[in-house]
């Protein structure tokens, strides 16, 4: 008797093990029992569908194409204090998508840091926004920015990195800054980081269990935020925004699950192994960090910068995490890239032109050519 009630508790355990690690089916948007389909999407090549929004000057028009990869539980309805004198100015045409999982964009189950680039790629091709295009990340959805700039580098005209968060496992961080670092997180992130990394098949459980806390993030501790970031937060409390619901409308493990267990999960490269993608300056890549950002440290991001002296670094002395959402920082990133952009491809202009026009002859017996040495005649060109 003791033997059938012990084989009942070991089936029951397991069976409760299992349903507590295996996340539900997500609902798929046009399915038959998942949510409707509102926004324009493109259908990729394998199969899946991605929604998309664009904003700013019309396409034919625009003097600045940028696609811009939301943050965590975030989506292509990202809040962005843009004013329309400065999108006229820069002739800024904008396009946000919603990563897969997130919002009307079909979950990819085999989602990876690379998947995320060639989706991006995929996206400017359909909507034909030339060969050359720019990119900006925010957040955790800069590791689809840092894919671009290892698979896709040709295909960027410009690079921006907004607080772009870390994997403390990227091989080139010292284990001394990695360790000092780390242990600054709370308990519950290291948990949640260190399980994503070594153990992803268990961060579903991790981040929906009730007996500890799992996430300061999604718990939304006041401790993550600055005081910058307090007062974007209550600043955008006012401002409606309607399909802000439609985020993880789909389920929270295609969406914000796999992002973390993507993010900190395994790399097959190292940004700061990457190579300069505007070797003759036709282009550049900025990462902008607030030094008081207490999700992504600010001395990794400077250890980083420094390795990658390509990067033009920008610390903001009283910023947080969310400086995407401040109006004037939000301008001054715009402005910046699209700045410099414009200079550099009037220099690049200039330099292809001085490398295809050849320099002019230096004549012999000229002020600045060599002497002439031996006997000569005039023709009647007036040549010699």
């Amino acid at each position: 008797m003791l033997a059938v009630a012990a084989l009942v508790l070991g089936v029951g355990v397991l069976v409760w093990a299992y349903q507590a690690v295996t996340p539900p089916p997500p609902k798929i948007c046009g399915s038959p029992n998942g949510p409707p389909v509102t926004s324009p999407r493109i259908k990729l090549s394998d199969g899946r569908y991605l929604a998309y929004k664009e904003r700013g000057v019309p396409k034919e028009q625009a003097k600045y194409k940028v696609i811009l990869v939301h943050g965590f539980d975030s989506s292509k309805d990202i809040y962005l204090p843009l004013s329309q004198d400065l999108i006229d100015e820069l002739g800024l045409y904008l396009v946000t998508y919603d990563r897969a999982g997130y919002g009307e964009s079909d979950p990819n189950p085999k989602r990876s840091v690379k998947s995320e680039a060639f989706d991006l790629q995929e996206l400017a091709d359909q909507l034909e926004l030339g060969p050359k295009f720019h990119v900006i990340g925010i957040s955790i959805g800069t590791y689809s920015i840092w894919a671009c700039l290892k698979y896709i580098p040709h295909r960027l005209a410009g690079v921006a990195l907004v607080v772009p968060v870390i994997n403390y496992w990227w091989l080139s961080f010292p284990s001394e800054l990695f360790s000092k670092n780390y242990k600054k997180q709370l308990a519950r992130d290291q948990w949640k980081l260190g399980i994503a990394h070594y153990t992803p098949g268990l961060t579903y459980w991790w981040l929906t269990q009730k007996w500890f806390p799992s996430s300061s993030i999604l718990e939304r501790h006041p401790i993550i935020f600055s005081k910058q970031d307090v007062e974007i937060i209550q600043t955008i409390s006012k401002i409606p925004m309607p399909d802000e619901h439609k985020i993880r409308q789909q389920g929270v493990y295609e969406s914000l699950h796999r992002d973390i267990m993507v993010h900190f999960g395994k790399w097959d490269f190292d940004p700061m192994e990457l190579k300069n993608p505007f070797p003759n300056n036709e282009g550049s890549v900025h990462l902008w960090q607030g030094h008081k950002d207490s999700l992504v440290p600010f001395e990794m991001q400077r250890y980083l910068a420094q390795k990658l002296p390509w990067i033009q670094y920008h610390e903001l002395p009283d910023s947080g995490h969310l400086i995407i959402h401040h109006n004037k920082l939000c301008e001054a990133i715009f402005r910046d890239a699209a700045v410099a952009a414009m200079v550099l491809g009037v220099a690049g202009v200039l330099w292809e032109h001085q490398k295809m026009k050849p320099p002019p002859p230096r004549i012999c017996g000229s002020p600045n050519g060599p002497q002439v040495t031996s006997p000569r005649i005039k023709l009647r060109d007036e040549g010699i």
